[in-house]
């Protein structure tokens, strides 16, 4: 699609404001830097062993700068090659800042088999879980390698800033459903919904309708879909029902919600 197209389009679905948007992050991109409250995150992950979940993660580095702090994190991720990482090799390769290195773990979010209870200090994962499809049974083990009283921090998509923006808020609910049924990573219940609602004019690398749906309907192998949306309200009702404490919310620009708490 050539750039005059795109600005039609944008002009003709969404208005001025996206134009001049698409304008502002072509010549004046925005610039990451640490979040207000940098002092209070430190403190939980300073000199503290852990594992991130579908890292590393550049906002680990500048928004939220632990990375620079932490005593050692080792990595999960889902596949031996991934859309963001590429080729993974498991192993001790898990290289997360400059010549720092951990254990690289492949396995599902939601099964962290080889690791042992209470293992980590803390975990951290950015935006991860909502391509996750059963949420509650994904922090609930999460929570199990992390000791009583460690940290657990997570970045979420704000909805309103990305291609999200049109789907609503997946209710406590459902996410309860998700849990009850065991739902695993095969499950398209979303689909409907997320074709529908989808903003392709925020999400020019899905291609065509009919490209997205492709990528779509593979989501097992490539985990592209975002299968929940949320906001603060239902993240912290996520972390009350396992019996996390939220020490902390705030928003990162251009769209992260970022949320921490203590495992009681």
């Amino acid at each position: 699609m050539s750039k005059l197209k795109i600005i039609i389009k944008l002009l003709k679905n969404e208005g001025f404001h996206a134009v001049v948007r698409l304008f502002q992050n072509k010549f004046f991109p925005y610039i990451p830097k640490p979040i207000k409250k940098t002092s209070l995150y430190l403190d939980y992950f300073k000199d503290r062993k852990g594992i991130e979940i579908g890292g590393p993660s550049r906002i680990l580095a500048a928004e939220i700068p632990i990375y620079q702090v932490m005593e050692s994190l080792d990595g999960c991720n889902f596949s031996r090659q991934t859309v963001w990482e590429g080729n993974i090799v498991e192993g001790n390769n898990y290289n997360y800042f400059k010549d720092n290195t951990g254990i690289q773990y492949i396995c599902e979010a939601s099964d962290l088999q080889t690791i042992p209870d209470e293992k980590y200090d803390f975990l951290v994962a950015v935006h991860c879980l909502e391509h996750c499809a059963n949420t509650l049974k994904t922090v609930e083990e999460w929570l199990r390698v992390v000791k009583k009283g460690g940290a657990i921090l997570l970045v979420l998509p704000d909805r309103r800033y990305t291609f999200d923006r049109k789907r609503p808020i997946t209710t406590f609910e459902h996410l309860l459903d998700d849990y009850s049924g065991n739902i695993n990573e095969t499950d398209l219940t979303h689909l409907d919904e997320i074709i529908k609602h989808h903003d392709l004019n925020r999400d020019l690398k899905a291609g065509s309708k009919e490209q997205f749906l492709k990528r779509s309907l593979d989501n097992y192998n490539n985990r592209c879909l975002h299968h929940h949306v949320f906001d603060f309200k239902s993240l912290n009702k996520i972390f009350n029902y396992l019996n996390v404490k939220v020490i902390d919310k705030t928003f990162s620009r251009p769209y992260h919600q970022i949320i921490m708490g203590i495992k009681q």
